[in-house]
């Protein structure tokens, strides 16, 4: 690589800023001293390592990366220089910077070679910009490297979030001002080397994970496991680190019987611990997890305030829960902060944040004191409060923090899928103050992993997981032991491996290509008698026999129906004719299978369809077959096609047949699979990496069984014990794999021991879900509509409620009934932070697949009869509307099935609705529309709008006014009344919106939509016919002048003003006629409206194509 010289075409950002005048620039040097890294990933091609390997020489794989630091600000840049192979450099160098000090620019970037990081200098604390020694994390994508292009390279460069831990390194920053001002690098003096050694010493750290469900899968095609990791410790795939158990046991998902799937775990939960080596930071951890505590509390506080707000509750109870709110931030802000005063490992910015945070809270408090004895308004109130909660927020945040995020990874087979990365600070266990704890650490937390470069979550969540993390440090580990569920069961496993003699038939070793006794991948060889148990553990009972229950389920698992499928095979010789094959029917992925007519119905199953029948919905002929050629050395084609050539030399046929649940047979398929698992445990195959069955077929070639063997502790620390195991349990890793990479390469993390958390029975619940109905949903069809559906997902289940037509605002008015769910673990941890019910809304479509149209996550409460209430619905970053629904949680006991109420009344068969108490209270209501008719109608699909009506929609109910035939020469309605009669509920909260639309009466019997705009609220509109005004004015008959109380006017888009001349000085068409008519049937109305009245002036806007398209005057 070459020398990277200083650029200097470099735009001077500094020297190019306008100031104003009066303010005085002095110069400054940012003296960046960056002493080593450590971590960094490998960059370069192994060719002329592979070289080395061939001719003897040992590898050196991880030091393939040649670093060099780039550091940029203000426009000026400078590199360090470069170390060759080196994968842990230390340049101990100078880097100075030239700047004008107040400098405009906030961030300090800092590059290292490929990986990148940033570091951000914050001058607006009172004190010179200063920094460390302390080490920056550095994450981009992840570690693994190949030959091919990355397709997560931007993440390297700081675009997005990164994925992966890529290093560190260690840097401090002095500022200092000077009068003259100079860029250079030089060498970092002997002195201040040795200086930066106190602030290195390692402390060892231990990290618990238990895994308690998996669900919300998608496109699962392969077993799945996960890996967590902090910094390079726990990744399976780098063997820099000592292996650790740092994966969970690979499982296959199972089909939840509505949409999604999930892994059956069941009352045994994967475990995974690791120990690592950090700084010890506490102070400065303790300081942010108060402070963040303190945010937190407030915030909650505040929503609280304001949820009374919009309740409308009394002046007594708002002044209780102000009174609460300020109670609460004077003790939280009353609570000293760890002094670093006096910490010999403390940096100049750590007692320059001690202060500045010490002084800000002696501020809060002050200010809260002063306003709970001085009598002012809520509003004064609430917004000191909003200051108050930025201003902890800003100062929660640690700029030193050397601490690596954990990070959790979905794997399929050995791909790397999805992620999610967790501070470390939020899981750290601290003894120090109490209440410094992080606010996640022990305790049972919901966690959506998302796809690398995803900014938020889209269509497709790749996973759901409750996780429950722990991380202290290792002299805290016993205090682990009062956030430990359940039982920690430790295993050493290994699979026996066996073959089926082609010509004899028996089941042996004679032929096997795997070891006899390996890891349940094949490659690693795992002898029974070469495992040793780890340091302070021993043996507790011999080897047995346990099927892995989680890799063996059948694809028709969870599904209620299902299609199965057979390949019928023939072949011949270009232009012969065609024969069967030796495999006449095989699978889809050409392994060999019984005929179609000796495959019976499984137990608990029954046919649907009486006869096979050839599938002809695919790419075939009249016949369903489909043809391919078989070219040397495969054994099968590559590509089908529907039309026969004269060179072909394959073709199948797919035969299906439907069978469905046999709800009466459940309990002797239960027995049946018992039987299975009680016997010799064996797992049957055609081919090693096939999936594996419990049942012994006749086209089976292999088989395994998996021997465990439990550990248990020496001394009885109780659960914290887990944290001993370190190192391999044995196995026989001296031998060479195929492609030269050495045995305890490949065997990292493979056997380990694995590590379980056994409950002997879970909680039993019960799930109502009460989905009223959603407003302002997105249009998603082309006539600006949507069929909305929404999917109710409760841990591994999950429900659909039915399509609405054509709507943006449907009214389901259903409960979705999660008849029993186990939930595992403390049932008081449970009711205090219940599992998360994520509603994902779908526009229903006839052809194509259903589209996303917005997801809600919402908490069920285990009150019974729930209120509704409004839940945001957002589709990645921005809200597209809003659900209407609570959700009921009920903990059933152990025996009694008499313990739930009664079920909900049913519209249809299985469809129940929202039962009375929860269902807001309908009444019967009047709306009454005075339209006079359409002005500056726009275009739309390339045609100008020329016999436009109107339409009306609200609470299901739909007016129509009648036809204006030709806008131009006539632009107002025959007929101005538009009156519907509909049944809205009482509280204001709860009312659905009122949708104007503009339909285009086309010839064809076209109607498109042109336009429409939502009311969303009704409050404004509501009139009681029988209420009489106290003060207002007598009316007279013959007052022909009469206009409403209270005229209001919406404009949607007010760029374009309304003409002067369309309106007279009462705001309508200068027609007398029509103010008169409108006030005479006013007099008349008013007799027979019900609560609610639209009589007020509406100018409305309604767009469509992205122009305004329509007026509509509305009274």
């Amino acid at each position: 690589m070459e020398k990277k010289e200083v650029s200097e075409d470099k735009e001077d950002i500094e020297g190019n800023l306008l100031r104003p005048t009066g303010v005085t620039l002095r110069g400054a040097h940012f003296c960046l001293k960056i002493f080593k890294a450590e971590d960094l990933p490998q960059m370069d091609d192994a060719v002329m390592d592979n070289v080395r390997q061939v001719f003897g020489f040992e590898s050196n794989k991880k030091n393939l990366v040649d670093p060099f630091v780039e550091v940029s600000f203000a426009g000026k840049m400078l590199y360090s220089r470069i170390l060759e192979k080196n994968a842990n450099p230390q340049w101990n160098q100078c880097l100075t910077l030239p700047a004008m000090f107040p400098s405009m620019c906030e961030k300090m970037r800092i590059r290292i070679s490929a990986p990148g990081g940033e570091l951000e200098v914050d001058d607006g604390l009172g004190f010179l910009p200063t920094f460390g020694p302390c080490y920056i994390n550095l994450y981009g994508s992840p570690r693994e490297f190949t030959g091919f292009p990355d397709p997560y390279e931007t993440l390297n460069l700081g675009k997005g979030e990164g994925v992966a831990y890529r290093g560190r390194v260690l840097v401090e920053l002095e500022t200092r001002l000077v009068e003259h001002v100079e860029q250079k690098v030089e060498d970092i003096s002997a002195d201040d080397i040795l200086r930066v050694e106190k602030y290195l010493r390692r402390r060892k750290y231990s990290l618990f994970a238990a895994f308690y469900s998996a669900t919300m899968l998608q496109d699962v095609d392969d077993a799945i496991q996960f890996e967590v990791s902090i910094g390079n410790y726990g990744n399976k795939f780098d063997n820099t680190c000592l292996p650790l158990a740092s994966t969970t046991q690979y499982s296959r998902a199972v089909f939840d019987g509505c949409q999604y799937y999930y892994l059956p775990w069941g009352n045994v939960k994967p475990v995974v611990v690791l120990s690592s080596y950090w700084e010890d930071i506490s102070a400065r951890t303790d300081a942010q997890n108060l402070l963040q505590h303190t945010a937190d509390r407030l915030e909650a506080n505040l929503e609280k305030v304001q949820l009374a707000l919009k309740a409308k509750c009394s002046s007594s109870e708002l002044d209780s829960l102000c009174a609460q709110l300020l109670d609460d931030i004077i003790a939280d802000c009353s609570v000293p902060l760890p002094d670093v005063l006096g910490k010999p490992a403390s940096t100049h910015l750590d007692q320059n944040m001690y202060r500045f945070r010490s002084t800000n809270l002696e501020q809060v408090v002050q200010a809260a004191l002063k306003l709970k004895h001085e009598d002012l308004s809520l509003p004064a109130v609430l917004e000191q409060a909003e200051d108050w909660l930025c201003r902890l927020k800003a100062m929660a945040e640690e700029p030193q923090n050397s601490l690596p995020d954990v990070v959790i990874w979905m794997l399929q087979g050995d791909k790397r899928v999805a992620y999610a990365r967790v501070p470390a600070h939020e899981v750290l266990f601290s003894k120090n103050i109490p209440g410094c704890c992080g606010k996640n650490c022990g305790k049972l937390q919901t966690i959506f992993l998302k796809y690398p470069q995803e900014e938020a979550m889209g269509p497709k969540i790749p996973a759901q997981i409750r996780v429950q993390l722990w991380f202290g440090l290792s002299v805290d580990e016993k205090e682990f032991n009062q956030y430990a569920e359940g039982k920690l069961s430790v295993f050493a496993e290994t699979y026996e491996n066996q073959t089926k003699l082609a010509l004899v038939g028996n089941w042996g070793t004679t032929g096997l290509t795997y070891p006899k006794y390996s890891d349940v991948t094949g490659k690693i060889k795992l002898p029974k008698d070469s495992f040793r148990p780890s340091t302070g553990w021993t043996w507790a009972g011999d080897w047995f026999i346990c099927p892995e229950k989680t890799l063996l389920h059948e694809a028709d698992a969870g599904h209620l129906s299902f299609v199965e499928e057979v390949f019928e095979n023939q072949v011949r010789l270009p232009g012969g004719q065609w024969i069967q094959m030796a495999d006449a029917y095989t699978d889809v992925n050409g392994e060999k299978v019984l005929h179609k007519d000796e495959i019976e119905c499984p137990p608990g199953w029954k046919w649907e369809d009486v006869e096979w029948d050839t599938d002809l919905n695919r790419a075939v002929d009249e016949k369903g077959w489909e043809y391919g050629i078989t070219i040397p050395p495969d054994r099968k084609p590559k590509a089908w096609v529907p039309a026969e050539k004269m060179y072909h030399t394959n073709r199948r046929r797919r035969w299906v047949r439907l069978r469905r649940r046999d709800l009466a047979q459940m309990e002797a398929m239960r027995k049946h699979k018992q039987e299975e698992l009680d016997g010799e445990g064996w797992e049957y195959a055609s081919l090693f990496g096939w999936r594996f069955h419990m049942k012994p077929r006749r086209t089976d070639a292999f088989r395994r069984r998996r021997w465990r063997r439990r550990m248990e502790p020496l001394e009885r620390t109780g659960a914290a014990a887990v944290f001993a195991l370190e190192g391999a349990l044995g196995g026989v890793t001296d031998d060479r794999s195929d492609d030269g990479k050495s045995v305890s390469t490949l065997s990292f993390g493979v056997n380990r021991p694995t590590i379980s958390c056994i409950f002997d029975y879970g909680n039993r619940y019960h799930l109502r879900c009460y989905m009223y109905q959603a407003r302002d949903l997105i249009a998603m069809d082309k006539d600006s509509f949507s069929d909305p559906y929404a999917i109710v997902s409760f841990l591994h289940q999950s429900q659909k409620t039915v399509v609405m037509k054509n709507t943006l605002n449907p009214t389901w008015d259903q409960t979705l009934i999660f008849y029993e769910i186990e939930i595992f673990g403390d049932p008081q941890k449970v009711s205090e932070s219940p599992p998360n019910i994520v509603v994902e809304i779908y526009d229903h479509d006839t052809y194509g697949a259903d589209e996303f149209m917005g997801r809600c996550v919402c908490k069920p409460s285990l009150q019974r009869s729930p209120r509704l209430s409004w839940h945001p619905v957002s589709k990645g970053s921005r809200s597209v509307g809003e659900l209407l629904a609570s959700f009921e949680l009920i903990q059933r006991e152990k025996s009694a099935d008499s313990d739930l109420p009664y079920p909900p009344p049913q519209r249809e068969p299985n469809i129940y609705m929202v039962p009375q108490g929860i269902k807001p209270v309908l009444q019967r209501t009047a709306i009454e529309i005075l339209a006079w008719g359409l002005r500056n109608l726009k275009s739309y699909q390339l045609a100008s709008v020329t016999s436009p009506s109107l339409l009306v929609e609200c609470g299901g109910q739909l007016v129509q006014s009648c036809v204006i035939k030709n806008v131009k020469k006539n632009p107002n309605f025959d007929v101005c009344v538009l009156f519907m009669e509909v049944r809205l509920p009482s509280e204001s909260l709860y009312s659905p919106p009122i949708i104007i639309k503009i339909i285009d009466n086309r010839p064809f019997g076209r109607r498109p939509v042109v336009g429409q705009c939502t009311i969303r609220s009704l409050e404004d509109f509501y009139c009681d016919p029988y209420h009489e005004e106290a003060n207002g004015p007598q009316e007279h008959a013959d007052d022909v002048s009469l206009t409403p109380r209270d005229d209001v006017l919406i404009d949607i888009d007010d760029k374009e003003p309304l003409l002067p001349a369309q309106l007279c000085p009462a705001g309508w068409p200068c027609r007398s006629c029509h103010r008169g008519c409108y006030c005479s049937f006013l007099k008349c109305s008013w007799q027979y409206l019900a609560t609610l009245v639209a009589l007020v002036l509406l100018v409305l806007r309604i767009s469509g194509g992205g122009q305004p398209a329509a007026v509509a005057f509305l009274r």
